[in-house]
């Protein structure tokens, strides 16, 4: 015989329990983003972030920090098969112009004496000068040619390592590359910072410490600024 099996009524049957509802906030794909832009852009900023972290501290006791600048001179006389390729040039340098550049076998020369590039320099012209205003990140430095007689005179002068850090975190003098460098890394900090705060907030129900500390953080700079600066 077939064994008989006992039926259940439609009504008696159990319920099935509705699926869960799934929570609504920030979906996965964009958590896993934060995530990603948060890590890629730490790691570019992290060297960055270092020096300026560093040179903030130095620029903030800049004058505690003492350093004696190295001032090294030199003096030539250029050959006059050199000095008479100044002889076209102008006279002055005419205000709201773009000075006119140094003739190259002038340049040449100069560079070849002294071991300085004058790539992108911006003379200054007088009538019995050439002067080459030569800044650089941590010093300074200065090419005059004597039109008339041919006498050079170069100065360097070398303020040390700190104060180079301290113009790159300027970016004093450091060229058109370092400056995009320093876009570029204010762009990454930024996402690194809002990928941070939006970290945060995902997190935050899990830590409740977390929105205390950033209300400090937003806190103490305004009553610095409001209260204890004059």
């Amino acid at each position: 015989m077939k064994p008989q099996f006992d039926q259940i009524h439609p009504a008696e049957a159990p319920l099935k329990r509705p699926a869960k509802a799934r929570k609504k906030g920030i979906p996965a794909f964009w958590k896993r983003q934060f995530h990603t832009w948060h890590w890629m852009s730490s790691a570019i900023c992290l060297v960055g972030m270092v020096l300026f972290a560093i040179t903030g501290i130095t620029l903030n006791h800049a004058g505690s920090i003492e350093a004696e600048p190295v001032i090294e001179s030199n003096e030539l006389v250029m050959p006059a098969d050199v000095l008479a390729a100044l002889d076209g040039s102008p006279t002055a340098t005419e205000s709201g112009e773009t000075p006119a550049p140094v003739p190259a076998p002038v340049s040449r020369w100069l560079s070849d004496q002294l071991g300085v590039s004058l790539t992108g320099r911006v003379p200054e012209w007088s009538e019995l000068e050439l002067y080459i205003p030569l800044p650089r990140a941590g010093g300074d430095g200065w090419i005059a040619v004597d039109r008339e007689t041919g006498d050079v005179v170069h100065e360097d002068t070398d303020r040390g390592w700190i104060a180079y850090l301290n113009d790159l975190h300027k970016g004093r003098d450091t060229g058109a590359a370092w400056s995009w460098f320093i876009d570029i890394f204010a762009v990454a900090c930024v996402v690194f910072c809002v990928t941070g705060l939006l970290l945060l907030q995902l997190h935050a129900r899990k830590r409740r410490s977390t929105w205390p500390i950033v209300g400090a953080g937003v806190v103490i700079p305004l009553f610095l600024l409001v209260f204890l600066m004059h």
